[in-house]
């Protein structure tokens, strides 16, 4: 007939959380009813990708044999944004035209001149997120001369890097 705002209350029994809602008293007699629900669950980063829930049906009335309880799986999927920013310090490099690279040196100036790349990888949200993987290309060569010559690679905040395969070969 019409809607009405159901009264809910989270309880815990027996070590499981439960929401207890009711429904109307007294109710009549045959009477049906149909209940849309929304739960907010937090905390199922780590749950798969389903969750089941047990939706059961009682009256406070003499036990009854409809009091039988009904699994319900919902899927989960997790969303977050997430954003790479990056910038190089100096922002512009401009080699003079007589620069000629030093074969064989192991000084750092005779490579070229010092640019640091720094990329930071941020989650937007809503979720948290493990288990990401950023794959970053380096033009590091040019028609078989070297462009940039790369030099050392580290990160920040518990992450694992993968190191380059002509990171530093002449060892500088």
């Amino acid at each position: 007939q019409g809607q009405e705002k159901l009264s809910c209350n989270p309880k815990k029994e027996n070590r499981t959380h439960v929401v207890l809602c009711e429904l109307g008293n007294p109710m009549k007699a045959g009477a049906q009813i149909t209940v849309d629900m929304e739960l907010s669950v937090s905390g199922l980063e780590d749950m798969g990708d389903a969750i089941t829930f047990q939706l059961q049906l009682r009256s406070k009335n003499s036990p009854s044999a409809t009091n039988a309880s009904v699994m319900v799986t919902v899927p989960v999927e997790a969303q977050a944004e997430m954003e790479l920013r990056g910038n190089s310090l100096p922002d512009t490099t401009v080699l003079p035209t007589s620069w000629q690279e030093v074969e064989g040196s192991r000084r750092l100036e005779d490579h070229g001149i010092k640019v640091e790349h720094v990329y930071e990888l941020h989650n937007k949200g809503p979720s948290t997120v493990s288990g990401i993987t950023l794959r970053l290309a380096v033009p590091h060569q040019l028609g078989g001369r070297i462009l940039l010559y790369l030099l050392e690679l580290g990160t920040d905040g518990g992450m694992n890097c993968t190191r380059h395969p002509d990171l530093n070969p002449a060892q500088v």
